[in-house]
């Protein structure tokens, strides 16, 4: 049976599913969206993703058009009809259709799609040998700008810094603030193991605050592991025991490399395993029921 997309009310089969050309999402990238994961029977964290999606669309004065239980109904119902047991799941909501001005208020109803499939970042064999990862010269959106906060449909500054990534033939990259501190990769936070402590960036540096990294913070408190919100400069990265990077997509995922410089001994590190090991523990056993 072919896999439907939820689109403005209804259920479509995924070949029929459809947006406007003049749908502000497509035309300027007006828009917020989630990415979630299902794992087995639950649907992970989904109150928080929720919760960051209508901060975001608050802050760009767009008024998503269903309440928060209705929106996650409709997310619950998408996974059903799509059966698959473990899928990412992607929530959208443009402005809407409008013209090809500028002028955001001509907009009458904002347009809202629902995505279940399956989704692979990485290499299954990468969770054990790590990523090689370099530092972009494309620099993180300003907080005074467009706030990496919001989690928008205007990704065009980290496509460019993957872009990079992908002409060096690593794996991912280190993007860096207007000040030079490292703040996150180009779809992930990231964390270091220095001096005994987990260290990774605070929301001021200029970082989406991740659904992912989260957890690890409460794993962190929870396995009695100091951690230390601060801004990271390349020198700490470089000069760290270990490394890695987390994300809905990426999981928690070891980096061995940066910048050709090994991390510690150039493997994964025994926190870092740890952690994933919990990680897995974790969405084994949490989150919102499908039927």
């Amino acid at each position: 049976m072919e896999p439907v997309v939820y689109v403005n009310g209804k259920f479509t089969p995924r070949s029929q599913a459809s947006v406007s050309v003049f749908d502000r999402g497509y035309l300027y990238g007006d828009g917020v969206f989630e990415g979630i994961r299902r794992y087995g029977r639950r649907i992970f964290r989904l109150d928080q993703h929720l919760e960051r999606l209508y901060r975001g669309a608050k802050t760009i004065a767009l008024e998503i058009p269903l309440s928060f239980d209705e929106l996650k109904e409709v997310i619950v119902e998408t996974v059903r009809r799509n059966g698959l047991s473990d899928c990412y799941i992607r929530v959208i909501v443009s402005r809407g259709v409008g013209d090809l001005g500028l002028n955001p208020c001509v907009c009458r109803k904002p347009t809202v799609v629902v995505i279940a499939d399956t989704i692979a970042l990485y290499p299954a064999e990468v969770y054990e040998t790590g990523l090689n990862v370099i530092t972009c010269v494309t620099r993180r959106s300003p907080v005074s700008a467009t706030n990496p906060e919001v989690k928008s449909l205007n990704y065009l500054n980290n496509i460019l810094a993957r872009a990079e990534v992908g002409r060096a033939g690593a794996h991912e990259g280190l993007m860096m603030n207007q000040e030079g501190y490292v703040v996150e990769a180009t779809g992930d936070n990231v964390f270091i193991w220095r001096g005994g402590r987990l260290i990774t960036p605070p929301a001021y540096a200029g970082i989406l605050e991740g659904i992912t990294r989260q957890v690890v913070i409460e794993l962190a408190s929870d396995m009695d592991l100091p951690l230390w919100e601060a801004m990271l400069t390349t020198h700490q990265i470089y000069s760290a025991d270990e490394c890695f990077l987390t994300g809905t997509a990426a999981e928690v995922v070891p980096v061995v490399t940066v910048d050709g410089r090994a991390i510690g001994d150039g493997k994964s590190g025994p926190v870092t395993k740890r952690l994933m090991a919990r990680f897995k523990e974790v969405t084994a056993t949490e989150g919102v029921p499908v039927g």
